[in-house]
């Protein structure tokens, strides 16, 4: 029923590249949500829009029983990520306006450490704050990120955390140094079901198609 888009959209900041993302995806035919990564370019992601398919929301409302708060984690000019004291309000102030709604809550860089020494510099650096945010609340029931390039899906402190792979290339798992996996571009599916439980799985494109 949506897209969502957890960052790095462009990679030249052009106009041109979020452009070509919203030609790309209207096939689709899905409202598209999105959020920036350390690689986008806020004026330029502002360029496409108004889009009748993309939003750029901080929250949403997901038919009876869901909402999805979009949070801004990035730092102008550094690949880790930080998030403000407006952004951390924006998230504690829906999950107490909403406690009967499950709570989806999308960012771009990863709020766990994968266990990459390389990537894991890169993290959210104010992790604890955002943590102390969502330990207030028994709402929250996934957290999803991009940024890692790779899979992710584990629970912590009964929430579901995920990454999605890259739709472009893959950072090797578990790699100290910086280094490529030979996995296929990927994508990662969810269904959020009425009593809070969430259903995911990755797919990817077949070996081969992408060089």
């Amino acid at each position: 029923e949506y897209i969502l888009a957890t960052g790095d959209i462009s990679q030249d900041h052009s106009a041109e590249s979020y452009q070509r993302f919203a030609e790309g995806i209207a096939p689709l035919k899905k409202d598209c949500f999105w959020l920036p990564g350390n690689h986008d370019y806020k004026p330029n992601m502002g360029s496409v829009l108004p889009s009748p398919q993309i939003q750029a929301a901080e929250h949403v409302m997901l038919g009876e029983h869901w909402q999805l708060v979009l949070l801004d984690s990035q730092v102008v000019g550094v690949p880790h990520g930080r998030l403000s004291d407006q952004q951390l309000a924006l998230l504690g102030e829906k999950l107490a306006e909403n406690p009967q709604r499950h709570t989806l809550v999308l960012l771009h860089h990863h709020p766990l450490l994968v266990g990459s020494a390389w990537l894991d510099q890169h993290a959210l650096k104010d992790a604890d704050a955002f943590w102390q945010v969502v330990g207030r609340f028994e709402n929250v029931k996934g957290i999803l990120c991009g940024h890692v390039h790779q899979d992710m899906n584990v629970l912590y402190n009964g929430i579901r955390v995920m990454a999605t792979p890259s739709t472009c290339v893959q950072f090797k798992p578990d790699s100290d140094d910086f280094a490529l996996d030979t996995e296929s571009p990927g994508w990662r599916e969810l269904e959020l079901h009425s009593n809070g439980d969430i259903t995911t799985e990755v797919n990817r494109l077949p070996d081969g198609q992408f060089q």
